[in-house]
């Protein structure tokens, strides 16, 4: 099942996982491209939830980077941001943040 990624522009114009993912150095770049591919193809196993809706991707390299999305459905992903385990828990309440704006504004433009 193919499985399609959207990166979420908050209301503000920020897209905080582009900001994010810039910011990284290229191996980490490929590590996270390949995690989101990965996603996108239906691997889903190394997601976990940190509540509200939203989900937390791990990859086992380096600081502990994290891929912060929640799922619209059965085949999006939308991707709130990205970190490491050293600032987890102000990266989870941003995507929970993020993710609700995100739900509000869907309600809205129904």
């Amino acid at each position: 099942m193919k499985i399609n990624t959207l990166e979420y522009v908050d209301d503000g114009g920020m897209n905080w996982h582009k900001r994010w993912f810039d910011s990284l150095n290229p191996s980490a770049r490929t590590r996270v491209t390949t995690a989101i591919f990965r996603m996108q193809g239906g691997n889903l196993s190394n997601l976990r939830s940190v509540g509200k809706g939203v989900q937390e991707f791990r990859i086992r390299y380096g600081p502990g980077y994290r891929i912060y999305l929640a799922r619209d459905g059965d085949t999006l992903i939308i991707l709130l941001g990205g970190g490491t385990k050293a600032r987890q828990q102000q990266d989870i309440e941003r995507a929970r943040r993020l993710w609700d704006e995100y739900k509000s504004r869907k309600r809205t433009e129904a």
